[in-house]
């Protein structure tokens, strides 16, 4: 199996700043990409942004600019981050880590994380 374990959601008020980390740990061969989604109540889950293994990211644009997406490997634990800067009330929703890849049985997987919520007050 694959876990992804989030932290770093919280309020915030307009303006300010969060950090999002997701570690990937488990049965993984290897990871094409993991990137953060988030869903606003009323509202479908969109992506936020991603990154590959190669280090390609890509960005919802209503964060461009303000967030960045970035991962490290340390001791067969893949990490992705999200810095969250200039935070508007809209980017609150709860925010979900997502990696897809191969496991070590290389059967492909596609995990999500538990949610992390975030809430930027005006």
């Amino acid at each position: 199996q694959v876990q992804l374990v989030e932290s770093g959601g919280g309020l915030v008020q307009a303006g300010g700043s969060l950090r999002l980390s997701c570690a990937a740990s488990g049965s993984i061969f290897s990871i094409r990409a993991m990137g953060w989604y988030r869903q606003a109540p009323g509202k479908q889950r969109e992506l936020v942004a991603a990154i590959t293994s190669g280090d390609r990211t890509d960005y919802a644009e209503a964060v461009q600019g303000r967030f960045t997406i970035s991962s490290s490997r340390d001791n067969a634990k893949n990490t992705v981050y999200l810095q969250m800067n200039s935070l508007k009330p809209e980017d609150t929703a709860v925010y979900y880590c997502n990696a897809n890849g191969r496991r070590t049985s290389y059967a492909d997987f596609n995990s999500w994380g538990q949610g992390t919520q975030v809430t930027v007050s005006s």
